[in-house]
Formats: structure tokens, C-alpha cells, sequence
């Protein structure tokens, strides 16, 4: 997975934002895979609104999921192949992470649509 190189289109707030903060591993075996799969999976998912993701070259990766509501976030959760996903990152990706879950009440920026 690379960083996305753009700015995720989100709707009028409120909406939400999963924050996942990781620090990586030196183990990358299939790592990239099962993030692009994650990644076209969720879009799958309704009320998936968009993701953004940065990567620090000493392994500090931060990844943010915009969701319509919180019910969206626990089907996500919940998806069979998104806990395949989560468990392969506990027992090889990930040295440690943190995920924060908010509300979105305003976004502004350049950009008028957001």
C-alpha cells in the first residue's frame, strides 16, 4: 500500500473518523496486499465515505477512515475478512497501534466540497 495522494472527498459533517496509528514491523509479507484488499473491501461497505493514509520512513503509518455513522464502523469491524486482516497485523505487522474513533462536527479547507 502506498500513501494515497489524495485528500478524502467527505460529505457535509457530521461524519466520523477512524484513526489508526501503527507502528510497523520490519515484517512486510503481505502486508501491501491485504491493504489494498482492506481498502476495496470497505469501499464495498455502505456508508464508506473515503480513507487517507501517511507513512513515516522510520515505520510510523497513520491510516484515517471516514464513515457515515457509527454503525457503519462496527460492520467494519466485524467483517470477516477485515478480522483476518486485524489479526495478521497483531501477530506480524504491527509493533504497537492505537485506533481513535470521532465525530467530525465541521472540515473546512480549500477545497469547497467538503
Amino acid at each position: 500500500m502506498t500513501s494515497t495522494a489524495t485528500i478524502a472527498k467527505t460529505p457535509v459533517a457530521p461524519y466520523y473518523a477512524v484513526i489508526f496509528t501503527s507502528q510497523r514491523t520490519d515484517v512486510d509479507q503481505g502486508y501491501d496486499q491485504m491493504a489494498q484488499r482492506m481498502i476495496a473491501l470497505a469501499f464495498q461497505v455502505p456508508e464508506f465515505l473515503g480513507v487517507e493514509s501517511v507513512r513515516s520512513a522510520d515505520r510510523l503509518w497513520i491510516t484515517v477512515s471516514y464513515w457515515q455513522s457509527e454503525d457503519a464502523i462496527r460492520r467494519w469491524k466485524t467483517h470477516s475478512a477485515h478480522t483476518i486482516g486485524q489479526e495478521a497485523g497483531r501477530n506480524m505487522w504491527y509493533s504497537d497501534y492505537v485506533l481513535r474513533v470521532a465525530k467530525i462536527e465541521r472540515a473546512y479547507g480549500m477545497i469547497t466540497d467538503y
